[in-house]
């Protein structure tokens, strides 16, 4: 049942944990674009040497949802026309991609350089969940503030090992939750021309605020998640195959799509930000984003 009143979500805590990792076993066993930046998202900081501090807290599922994050699978490359395709994929709703259909068939020629290619092409990683920034340094006018927040498979590993801890002594952690969560400290590094987020931790359990009125006014002002997943703010099959066919100088040909879809699985590099273009003019918020994971 969807969160429709915060006596509720209050009430129904302890059981949040459970369907949290209920939700993360369906995902490992198994957006919205915009043409400039999203005023909703909040990005952190760095200084010259790609270092960077704050504290932030996750916050719970908005009204009306269930899950406090979304997963969003994309894919950004440059083709040999010098084009470049940036777009989320379809699988993301459980949907046939063309890119994902066409690194299957690279991978499965048994050629090394199709293989290099589809690994060239695989589909990127990112989540999306509310934030209250708690401390920002570079920005302080942005603390006690919500915002989105999307963040790569490094920093979801951290939330997923506090909800799982590895050993039988740690108590299970819901690092969504308004009382018994925990602020995480992200501390950035640059390692190998990648933003590194190894040091990044968790603080012991608190709650936000012991003003019950005080979380329902953060509760009240979270952004709805299901509409970046919401398969209205997707292209179509066809149209992202039109696309990949221009950036990679293909004669226009639509593929049927299919209803099983295997996608090449690796461990994903820098994220790219979802940005729909066909042009170099917002190449800088794919840049931009390279730095992320």
């Amino acid at each position: 049942m969807s969160n429709n009143s915060f006596s509720q979500l209050k009430s129904s805590r302890k059981s949040s944990l459970e369907k949290l990792t209920g939700e993360l076993t369906k995902m490992q066993s198994g957006s919205q674009q915009s043409n400039g930046p999203d005023e909703r998202f909040w990005t952190p900081t760095v200084d010259k040497m790609g270092n960077g501090v704050a504290v932030i807290r996750f916050l719970p599922a908005p009204k009306d949802e269930d899950v406090p994050f979304v997963r969003i699978f994309s894919h950004g490359f440059k083709g040999p026309t010098g084009s470049w395709y940036i777009e989320n994929s379809r699988t993301t709703i459980g949907e046939s991609d063309p890119v994902s259909d066409l690194n299957t068939k690279l991978w499965n020629s048994g050629i090394e350089s199709d293989k290099d290619l589809a690994r060239d092409q695989k589909r990127k990683l990112h989540f999306i969940s509310n934030i209250l920034v708690v401390k920002d340094p570079s920005n302080p006018e942005n603390e006690g503030k919500v915002f989105l927040y999307k963040f790569g498979k490094k920093i979801f590993d951290k939330l997923n090992d506090l909800m799982n801890p590895a050993f039988d002594d740690e108590e299970p952690v819901n690092p969504f939750d308004f009382w018994e969560g925990a602020n995480f400290r992200l501390k950035i590094r640059q390692v190998d021309g990648y933003r590194n987020y190894d040091k990044s931790d968790f603080d012991t359990s608190s709650s936000v605020s012991d003003d019950d009125s005080e979380l329902e006014n953060i509760w009240n002002l979270q952004y709805s998640l299901q509409e970046f997943v919401d398969p209205k703010n997707f292209k179509s099959y066809e149209e992202l195959q039109n696309k990949l066919d221009r950036v990679l100088g293909n004669e226009s040909v639509v593929v049927k799509p299919k209803k099983v879809v295997k996608e090449l699985e690796e461990e994903s590099p820098p994220e790219m930000k979802s940005v729909s273009t066909d042009s170099d003019d917002d190449l800088d918020e794919l840049f931009k984003s390279l730095s992320e994971e």
